[in-house]
């Protein structure tokens, strides 16, 4: 493959992400995999050469929606090809890994399926796709569709990767630990992740040192379990991840680390120690608990129950008091009676949340839960999942406006809607938005927080902070 096209252009990229952190970070990655073949970022699959979409299983009717782009993008090859233009198209992600062989059977358009163990190997598969592109053209026939690489390398992609790129804003996403053991009946991860790998400590210390180099002051640790890492350190030690936010927080320049997604069986002590004594470790958790009945915690194989989840909801608040915390919740599974439903309802009121996401039950090919007996009725589970969000919509509005009034630090990271408006995130993660120049954005100033809505707060910037941030 050659750096440029003919024309003396650049190539151009287009990766549309869906659904979690991790995939944002892992499309960060592709980009920088690509940038030197020549790819830049374009931003409009119409604009692009290739088309990622780099895709997620968990959602509910995630593979229909690729299909359905996908077969967007395959009128849109057939366009080009008219007009003596290519594009190819790669899918990579979750849905990848789980449904790589029935991708390129349903859509032949497809030139490349890419699981999230292999997306280093882009190179080598554009070239084989290029490949097997040429001999098509020149009209001889080829077994098979697209080029396929969904296997779980014994190298970590890690270790292939170029210098990263993607701050943004200030902001970037590092990830520390992939993979999940814990089976949960619902859930698919183990299988289009693999098993729980954690990065050496000094590759993430390397790497956060690069980003803030480009700019980062806000860095969030990423992992499918992220305080399950436990890596090597330089003197051959295993560390936790308490021990690497420590490690973190003395480079110079990072000013807040944020870490998701958690499990509350991987909280240990020094972690929730830390909430109280690491300064840039900011006040906000999410801490999946994805239900409030102990017998469907068993049913669902989370491996924890009602008590332990208050019980450290309890320790990290004595930790940092002004803590925010955030979870998962799923209504709906399999066997859910009314009273099961009450304790989730009743749970989310003693512990109150700051924000959180909540689901109906779906089943995931492959999964236990898919197979069980006992599956609610759609009208049921859509009837408790309005409650629930009701109730978790009132706390999310009562936490915003318990801080209207206070003063802030925001990390401004876009431009508002209106002219002259910019949006940031407080320690909470809350979205805060401001009158005030572009040039704040990826700085920190302070905010003073004047009135709380349901999903942010408006605020007003302190006389003074602009010309602090310039």
């Amino acid at each position: 493959m050659t750096d440029v096209r003919t024309d003396g252009q650049r190539k151009r990229v287009f990766i549309r992400t869906y659904g979690c952190q991790m995939n944002v970070y892992d499309s960060d990655r592709m980009a920088d995999v690509l940038r030197p073949l020549g790819y830049a970022m374009a931003d409009t699959p119409d604009q692009a050469d290739l088309v990622v979409l780099n895709t997620c299983h968990i959602r509910e009717h995630a593979s229909e929606k690729v299909y359905s782009e996908l077969g967007r993008l395959r009128d849109a090859k057939v366009e080009r090809r008219a007009e003596g233009r290519d594009l190819t198209i790669a899918v990579a992600g979750c849905v990848a890994q789980a449904e790589g062989e029935e991708i390129v059977r349903r859509q032949p358009a497809v030139d490349i399926v890419v699981g999230p163990q292999a997306y280093h190997r882009l190179p080598e598969l554009l070239a084989e796709a290029e490949r097997k592109a040429a001999i098509r053209r020149a009209g001889k026939r080829l077994p098979g569709a697209g080029v396929l690489d969904t296997d779980f390398p014994a190298e970590s992609k890690f270790d292939h990767l170029p210098t990263p790129q993607g701050v943004r804003a200030g902001s970037a996403f590092l990830s520390i630990q992939e993979g999940c053991d814990k089976f949960c009946t619902f859930c698919v991860v183990p299988y289009t992740r693999g098993a729980e790998y954690s990065r050496p400590a000094a590759a993430i210390l390397a790497e956060a040192r690069q980003l803030v180099a480009r700019g980062a002051v806000e860095i969030t640790l990423l992992g499918q379990n992220v305080n399950a890492w436990h890596g090597e350190a330089a003197d051959g030690s295993t560390w936790s991840l308490a021990r690497l936010i420590h490690a973190l927080a003395e480079i110079e320049g990072v000013a807040r680390l944020r870490y998701t997604t958690s499990h509350p069986r991987d909280m240990d002590e020094a972690l929730i120690a830390a909430h109280g004594t690491v300064p840039q470790l900011m006040p906000y958790l999410h801490l999946p608990v994805q239900s409030g009945s102990d017998r469907i915690l068993e049913a669902m194989n989370r491996r924890h129950g009602r008590d332990l989840f208050r019980g450290l909801v309890d320790r990290l608040r004595s930790a940092r008091p002004d803590l925010a915390l955030s979870s998962d919740f799923i209504v709906g599974f399999p066997g859910e009676s009314d009273a099961d439903f009450d304790d989730t309802m009743r749970l989310v009121e003693e512990v109150g949340f700051a924000s959180a996401f909540s689901f109906k039950y779906s089943r995931r090919p492959g999964t236990p839960g898919s197979a069980m007996a006992d599956q609610v009725p759609e009208a049921l589970k859509s009837a408790r999942l309005a409650a629930l969000q009701a109730l978790l919509g009132r706390q999310a509005r009562a936490f915003n406006a318990s801080k209207v009034g206070a003063t802030v630090p925001v990390l401004f990271a876009e431009p508002g809607r209106k002219p002259g408006q910019v949006i940031g995130k407080t320690p909470w993660l809350q979205s805060v938005y401001a009158d005030g120049p572009p040039r704040l954005i990826g700085s920190i100033v302070d905010v003073r927080l004047i009135e709380g809505h349901a999903n942010s707060l408006a605020g007003a910037i302190v006389a003074g902070a602009w010309e602090a941030a310039a």
